[in-house]
């Protein structure tokens, strides 16, 4: 289940309400507004990561700022629960009793290692396929990361060329003092554009993401562990105490209490949401 990130926009409004906030106590808004300043931050910027990257990865930019601005809700806590049953449903009813349960799963990766289980397919192969899914996802997050890293880093460098832009237009007009402060404007504006949106917006983008990644990456390495043992006939209690170690310690005092289902007690196994 996808949750809207109220941390993220807090972050940006309340980082560019203090700076705004700051402007407004020593001089009027107007001023550190430049259009040419921001063409030549901004715009360059992006025109210099359309060189630097392929134009199907530029395209992902949309879906990746979702990515930021929705979270995807990586719980484990809720895997040892769901293999409880289907390990218990195992050692009543065999491997091939879990089909029935394939509908119920929402989530693919999970999905599919199971339906692998129910196939007979050898554990190492298994662990091989399910890894091999993993490592092409780290990878997309990657390029995602790398994307805003880039961007991030490329707007102070066309900030310090917006201000040599301005000096050099400030330092052609010196015989006419009109024309000194625009110039000046976009000298000293540019760098404080680039800085801005690198420090505020792109790398902490970056970052972000890098944290959804690794949640993720987590939770199937978990459901990797649980569908091996699941297949090995771990009893359900081991197999949930095994889940377990995925979970941060504050995280762990909330299952503590958990034990498995008694052997005949059936149940309706619950969707995994993701």
């Amino acid at each position: 289940m996808k949750k809207f990130d109220v941390l993220t926009i807090a972050g940006v409004v309340f980082g560019l309400g203090l700076v705004l906030w700051g402007i407004l106590m020593g001089s009027k808004l107007s001023a550190f507004v430049n259009y040419p300043g921001l063409m030549i931050t901004m715009g360059g910027s992006f025109g210099a990561m359309l060189i630097n990257f392929q134009m199907d990865q530029v395209r992902q930019v949309m879906k990746i700022t979702m990515q930021v601005l929705f979270d995807k809700k990586q719980d484990v806590s809720s895997l040892g629960q769901l293999f409880v049953k289907l390990a218990q449903k195992a050692r009543r009813e065999g491997l091939l009793a879990l089909e029935d349960e394939l509908e119920e799963i929402d989530e693919p990766f999970l999905r599919n290692g199971l339906q692998m289980v129910i196939d007979g397919f050898e554990p190492e192969s298994i662990r091989d396929i399910m890894e091999t899914e993993i490592h092409t996802l780290i990878q997309r997050h990657q390029m995602g990361q790398n994307l805003y890293r880039t961007w991030g880093s490329l707007t102070p460098a066309f900030g310090m060329i917006g201000t040599l832009i301005g000096l050099v237009q400030m330092l052609s007009s010196l015989d006419d003092p009109e024309a000194i402060g625009p110039g000046m404007a976009v000298a000293l504006l540019t760098t404080f554009y680039g800085v801005l949106a690198a420090n505020l917006i792109f790398n902490p983008i970056a970052g972000k993401l890098a944290i959804r990644s690794e949640a993720e990456v987590s939770r199937k390495e978990a459901i990797i562990d649980a569908v091996l043992a699941l297949q090995a006939g771990v009893n359900p209690r081991i197999l949930q105490e095994k889940l377990k170690a995925y979970l941060p310690p504050q995280a762990r005092e909330l299952v503590e209490g958990q034990k498995a289902l008694p052997e005949g007690e059936r149940g309706t196994s619950e969707k995994v949401m993701v």
